[in-house]
């Protein structure tokens, strides 16, 4: 199993405030589990990029922020879009990762070895 320390050898974007094309609540029971196993299983990507909905899931009242806190314990990266952020006004509600910009996605699209959208 390759560590977050192999920055980049998977990159993860998350596109939706939960995983998959369901009704929210089990959208987010999916995500949760989905992210909380990587976790558990020390599965961890790179990066983990946030854009669109997605950015919703690192605000104040997420369903996953302690196990977003946990992998980027562990190395993590965690890169928010501020674009994203301001069209949902919730850049003042910003709990974890890093803000940044399409810039930041794209290089980390470019420096994985795999990526994988949800």
């Amino acid at each position: 199993m390759k560590a977050a320390s192999e920055q980049y050898s998977t990159a993860i974007l998350i596109t939706r405030n939960g995983m998959g094309h369901a009704d929210e609540p089990l959208q987010q029971q999916l995500i949760t589990t989905y992210l909380t196993m990587l976790d558990e299983n020390e599965m961890l990507p790179g990066i983990i990029c946030f854009y669109t909905d997605g950015v919703k899931l690192v605000v104040e009242g997420s369903p996953v922020l302690n196990v977003l806190n946990s992998l980027e314990a562990k190395g993590v990266r965690l890169v928010v879009c501020n674009t994203c952020l301001k069209y949902f006004d919730l850049a003042d509600k910003v709990q974890i990762g890093i803000v940044g910009g399409m810039h930041d996605i794209i290089a980390a699209q470019w420096q994985a070895e795999k990526v994988i959208t949800l």
